[in-house]
């Protein structure tokens, strides 16, 4: 399935456009499924067969509970807690991300051709799009998947250290959240998958273009459009909307410098039902996006007795940067964003010997370590 993931800065539009695009697929006759929040009064019952997936953070967030005080039963009743109930619960800040994730995985299940995704303002969206990948990370390291492997060994175990074992719950628990977020994390990083960015041109759309890309580049996620919306008409009689237009144009100007931009008009009023939408719907056809540039590892053992690093970081900026290498990854921090990096196969028997920038192309440099790296006869 294509899934098209629209963000943008906050005030921008960005639901607006979603909706015109789901329902300009629709009406070209290709089963759509537009997952949003906000956008039911937009289509005012006017779909044309597309289909509309409303996120609830809260009964998503009190049936999530439930079911895992259902299956922790056993270990709640040892502890004397008292179970909660349905009507007593609200939902916890974080609900909504995650309601967004379980509704963009169960829109990959569905049988669509194309789902739009009406993701939260740009910074929140790029954090929401990284969370699976963190916190598997997470569960790993603080729940190793080969220690389960030692449950027989876990009452013998409790009594030579001293201590009770992990219960044989946490490990399912675990399991399962593992499993959920692995699905969530594939469709995220599916090569049909992609962002599309709302920008009203403006002071401030330049630099969330700039975020956009560069936190799209580290988590290896393709831009495949960009949108600037609300560009109002020339005029020569009002001085006002005049300036306001010269304006928008230069800041437009600006975008293009960049990237290709889809232009669409300001109506001059809110969108007030599907026949508005139709005249906002993006150029830009739900084709399947180009690949993500590769990150390649370039051998130059013979020239400079190094292997290199190759990781597009497009309009990174050498002051932004920061390597640390850990054990088997690499944490880069870009901006305000972060990521670990696990090292391919052969850097991981190689030192870091250092870096540099070169117009968006971050190259690590490493040097084998003689005691891991394999003899030549």
């Amino acid at each position: 399935m294509r899934i098209i993931l629209v963000t943008g800065l906050g005030g921008a539009g960005r639901t607006t456009v979603a909706a015109a695009t789901a329902l300009a697929e629709a009406r070209a006759g290709r089963r759509v499924l537009l997952v949003s929040e906000d956008a039911d009064p937009l289509l005012d019952g006017g779909g044309d067969g597309l289909q509309v997936l409303r996120p609830e953070p809260a009964a998503d967030f009190r049936r999530e509970f439930l079911a895992l005080q259902a299956r922790s039963a056993a270990a709640l009743d040892l502890l004397g807690a008292a179970p909660f109930e349905d009507a007593e619960l609200t939902e916890l800040p974080g609900s909504r991300q995650f309601a967004l994730l379980r509704s963009l995985r169960d829109a990959a299940d569905g049988d669509h051709e194309l789902a739009v995704v009406d993701l939260p303002p740009l910074p929140e969206a790029l954090a929401v799009l990284a969370l699976p990948e963190q916190l598997r990370r997470y569960l790993r390291r603080l729940l190793p998947p080969e220690r389960q492997a030692a449950r027989a060994l876990r009452p013998m175990l409790a009594q030579l250290a001293g201590v009770p074992m992990p219960a044989q719950w946490l490990y399912e628990t675990t399991a399962r959240w593992e499993a959920e977020l692995a699905a969530v994390q594939a469709v995220v990083e599916a090569p049909t998958t992609s962002v599309r960015l709302v920008l009203e041109p403006g002071p401030a759309a330049s630099r969330a273009l700039r975020t956009a890309r560069l936190g799209l580049a580290l988590h290896r996620l393709a831009l495949d459009a960009v949108v600037a919306n609300r560009l109002l008409p020339a005029s020569s009689e009002d001085p006002w909307l005049a300036g306001l237009t010269t304006q928008q144009h230069r800041h437009l100007a600006e975008l293009r410098t960049v990237t290709d931009v889809d232009e669409l008009p300001h109506l001059g009023r809110d969108p007030r039902g599907p026949e508005d939408l139709a005249l906002l719907a993006p150029a830009r056809a739900a084709a399947v996006p180009g690949p993500v540039p590769e990150w390649s590892v370039e051998d130059r053992r013979e020239e400079d007795g190094v292997l290199v690093w190759h990781i597009g970081l497009p309009g990174a900026v050498k002051e932004e940067l920061s390597l640390v290498r850990r054990g088997d990854e690499l944490l880069l921090t870009v901006g305000g964003f972060r990521r670990h990096l696990p090292l391919p196969g052969a850097l991981r028997r190689c030192t870091v010997t250092g870096a540099g920038l070169v117009e968006g192309d971050l190259r690590v440099r490493f040097t084998p370590d003689p005691g891991l790296w394999p003899r030549t006869p």
